[in-house]
């Protein structure tokens, strides 16, 4: 099988899982990060015109070229995407108790950053529906080594969705360049992992390509609390 066969026969396999999703499980919404693989999602999601939607979290600590690509997905693709941003009165209540970046001071700090930016608007952009899809990837992190492509979140007690889990970084390069889809700038200027913009930095070759979030904690610490192991697998 060529290069080019093999990501033909996985793109089909994504859409098939994506099809299959919604047919089971609708309504059905996409947490887009924007980063390179969401991207290959959103580009399917409405190439395909699949009835789900698609919203992305705002925390307020985003770097400007996430902003400047969110405008680019509002102008190129049909399908809408929602925007929810965190509570104000709880930003404000953590940064009078722990400083605007209290966050490098703690696990525990972090982490509830985490959750007040990212965590509970999530629920909200959840509420109501009954599977939602992620672009993460097996290979990305430690902590995703015993994912599965679609299981039962408990922690949001619905059905979470990963399609590309399998797909290699080349995998996702290759799409984004055969169908000439937009991405986030930094990812050319070494960012491979792109979140918040005090909690991200570029990595050296030969990192891990999750070296650049998180940096100062260890890898089995990083998450955000949007992708735990708190799910039950299909048989």
């Amino acid at each position: 099988m060529t290069e080019n066969e093999d990501l033909t026969s996985k793109i089909a396999a994504v859409v098939s899982v994506l099809t299959e999703t919604v047919h089971e499980y609708a309504p059905v919404a996409f947490a887009n990060s924007l980063g390179a693989e969401d991207m290959v999602l959103t580009d399917l999601i409405d190439r395909y015109k699949l009835d789900i939607e698609m919203f992305s979290l705002d925390t307020g600590r985003l770097p400007q070229e996430t902003y400047d690509l969110m405008q680019i997905v509002r102008d190129r693709y049909q399908t809408p995407l929602r925007i929810y941003f965190p509570n104000v009165k709880q930003v404000e209540a953590y940064v009078a108790k722990n400083g605007v970046n209290g966050f490098y001071e703690s696990i525990e700090l972090r982490k509830a950053c985490c959750h007040m930016r990212k965590v509970e608007p999530l629920r909200r952009a959840l509420f109501g529906k009954r599977a939602w899809v992620t672009g993460i990837r097996r290979e990305q992190a430690a902590t995703r080594v015993d994912l599965k492509v679609s299981s039962y979140d408990i922690e949001n007690r619905m059905q979470k969705v990963n399609p590309l889990l399998e797909w290699t970084h080349d995998d996702v390069w290759g799409y984004l360049k055969k169908y000439e889809v937009p991405y986030n700038k930094l990812h050319d200027n070494f960012y491979p992992s792109i979140g918040c913009a005090p909690c991200t930095r570029a990595i050296t070759p030969g990192e891990d390509i999750r070296s650049g979030r998180w940096w100062w904690e260890t890898p089995e610490n990083k998450e955000c609390g949007l992708h735990t192991n708190n799910v039950i697998p299909l048989k």
